[in-house]
């Protein structure tokens, strides 16, 4: 019974293709845009992954890593005379202009480091020497700016070619891989007393204090130990997840102070509701243009249950076959999106099975509602007219 009911599907092909593209779109701007989502939310947080201290330390009103309220140069020496603290080291953290050889403006995250520890490099360098950063005009650019601050795009900047920052000279010494910003711009190393000639003078012009805790001491043990001595504001930088993490405090500033969740959330929504309406319109439809075969099996001493049995088999079959070609459909989006680096994509563990509890939700609604019309089926049926 179970081969037949698969049979009774396939042989309507017209109502076969149209669920599975129902449950082709669902899933993919179910899957699609929750990918984007996470990824644009991932963006929010670059400068912590390019920056990859233990502690983050900032004034006491900062929500997020993309908000730099000043602070004093001497809370760096404040937080290194905390017991628990190893080390701490001044950070610089700003968006400036970068001016091309051809007088266009680009926008940069310009980050600046302790010259002596170099705490807060980059983590992978491509080209060039980390140790050269300490030379005069010296700055170190990731990937993305060797073709974005490159007059020519087919001639990408590399080691020994220069660019300006606020119409002071820069020159690269060195390319690192490094997480696209949040703003779209490029990110640029160099020391933090160079940063600071980059930048506009204003009275306070310290953005952060990195640091670490000492030997067998937790981060957020570390951190709370700062906050109760200096009064600033004192963040572990991951794993996602831990207590004071400034990745999803960052993450949840953004949840909770702009538009973009409930912009995808939307189109998540749209995508349910094409789902829905595709599938138990044409499931529904399919069950009414096959009534006669199904009254005749009943007819033949079929039970109402055998009946149910066949119309799930047939929703769910139609269900993960939408579903999987939705999922490849995504994959494809997501190879271009990584090749080109943006849109930005990532898509966590929990959403491939979550789309797909929604879907079989979608699916057992479309069969109940064939259910409901073959539990009021009456064998006779078969023989009128």
């Amino acid at each position: 019974m179970l081969l037949l009911a698969l049979r009774m599907l396939f042989g309507d092909t017209a109502k076969y293709l149209m669920l599975i593209v129902g449950l082709f779109f669902a899933t993919f701007l179910m899957a699609q845009q929750a990918g984007v989502f996470c990824g644009l939310m991932q963006w929010t947080t670059a400068t912590l992954k390019n920056v990859p201290a233990p502690l983050w330390v900032v004034e006491e009103k900062v929500e997020q890593v993309n908000e730099t309220n000043p602070m004093r140069d001497t809370d760096v020496t404040l937080v290194s005379s905390v017991d628990s603290v190893a080390w701490a080291s001044p950070l610089y953290s700003g968006v400036q202009r970068v001016r091309l050889a051809d007088g266009k403006f680009k926008i940069i995250q310009l980050i600046g480091i302790d010259s002596s520890t170099l705490a807060g490099a980059p983590v992978k360098m491509l080209s060039g020497r980390l140790e050269d950063i300490r030379l005069p005009h010296s700055v170190i650019i990731d990937v993305l700016a060797t073709t974005r601050l490159a007059q020519d795009p087919a001639h990408p900047l590399a080691v020994g070619d220069m660019f300006e920052i606020n119409d002071q000279e820069a020159r690269v010494i060195g390319v690192c891989e490094a997480m696209k910003s949040f703003t779209g711009g490029p990110y640029v190393w160099t020391t933090y007393s160079r940063a600071l000639q980059y930048t506009p003078p204003q009275r306070k012009m310290l953005c952060a204090v990195i640091a670490a805790p000492k030997p067998g001491i937790s981060n957020a043990q570390a951190a709370a130990d700062i906050q109760r001595s200096t009064g600033l504001k004192a963040y572990v930088n991951g794993p996602y997840g831990v207590e004071g993490d400034f990745n999803h405090a960052t993450i949840m500033w953004y949840v909770r102070n702009t538009g973009i969740p409930v912009s995808f959330g939307i189109t998540v929504v749209v995508g349910f509701i094409v789902g829905v309406a595709i599938s138990c319109q044409t499931f529904y439809s399919f069950v009414l243009d096959h009534m006669k075969h199904l009254g005749a099996l009943k007819a033949m001493g079929a039970s109402t249950f055998t009946l149910c049995k066949m119309l799930l088999l047939q929703a769910f079959t139609v269900g993960i076959i939408g579903y999987g070609i939705g999922l490849l459909g995504t994959a494809g989006f997501a190879m271009g999106a990584l090749k080109r680096t943006e849109p930005p994509f990532y898509m966590p563990d929990i959403v491939p099975p979550a789309v797909l509890g929604v879907i079989f939700f979608i699916c057992a609604l479309a069969s109940l509602m064939g259910i409901w019309r073959v539990s009021r089926l009456e064998p006779a049926m078969v023989f009128r007219g």
